[in-house]
């Protein structure tokens, strides 16, 4: 993780949205697979809200959540600690050469990562190394190319093809949902399940939510820094794109849904 060029970066916009993931709403097709005692890695952890979810499911196993970005692994153990999850540890890392030796974890999780990286199946090659023999595999990510919206407008439109734009210039694939199972078999995995799920955002307060936090993305995120440094948009394009979602969240009959891949592969 450390060589790639993360999209989003970790403006206030973004731990926003990565601070409302829960086990629950963003890895309930792992839950099921879960049980006391289990060692567990959560790759790309973020925040850790998921990670300490899936601790508290584990526990009294012991659980790492890691991530490239040292600053977000504060606010990861700060949440923990306010949790009293006492069985979770936060470290760097990076997914292309994990610390850990080989089936060190009965669990592996990656919760919007791989939609980030300019080299999926090596990246899951490495977490199939350090799972134990029948260990799980879960991996999920959001694909951009399946979102729909309403009511249509040609600016949210050109902010969906910017987005890809952008995500292609850092060596990345928007459209990772649809190819997790895919890549998870080219990684050597052979028992893989695909599944799918979605965020919907069709009230005021999960419009305000989802809408307000991409219109502060699109003008004051790493993305946007990105837009602009690679010629891909100018700043009046961006101050429209926001005023769009605005006028989306605003909007009574607004509608979003967000799909993600999901895929479950044992070792």
């Amino acid at each position: 993780m450390t060589a790639e060029r993360y999209t989003h970066g970790h403006h206030e916009s973004v731990v926003r949205s990565h601070r409302w993931r829960t086990a629950d709403n963003s890895a309930a097709y792992l839950l099921p697979r879960l049980a006391p005692g289990q060692a567990l890695l959560d790759v790309g952890c973020g925040p850790g809200t998921i990670t300490t979810d899936l601790a508290r499911r584990v526990a009294p196993g012991a659980v790492v959540g890691i991530d490239a970005a040292a600053g977000v692994l504060d606010q990861a153990r700060a949440h923990a600690g306010e949790a009293a999850v006492d069985n979770v540890r936060f470290e760097v890392g990076d997914v292309y050469a994990l610390a850990y030796d080989d089936g060190s974890f009965d669990v592996v999780h990656a919760h919007q990562v791989l939609q980030h990286l300019t080299d999926p199946v090596r990246a899951l090659r490495e977490m199939r190394r350090v799972l134990r023999p029948g260990g799980t595999l879960a991996v999920r990510d959001g694909d951009y190319g399946a979102f729909v919206w309403s009511p249509e407008d040609p600016v949210l439109d050109r902010w969906l093809e910017l987005y890809h734009r952008v995500t292609a210039a850092n060596g990345a694939d928007a459209d990772a949902g649809r190819k997790l199972y895919g890549w998870v078999r080219a990684a050597g995995f052979e028992d893989v399940v695909g599944s799918s799920s979605t965020w919907t955002y069709a009230d005021p307060e999960s419009r305000a939510w989802w809408g307000g936090l991409w219109a502060d993305r699109v003008v004051a995120s790493d993305f946007a820094e990105q837009a602009r440094s690679y010629g891909l948009a100018a700043e009046s394009d961006l101050v429209a794109m926001s005023e769009a979602w605005r006028r989306w969240a605003d909007d009574p009959d607004g509608y979003f849904a967000v799909l993600h891949g999901e895929v479950l592969a044992t070792r």
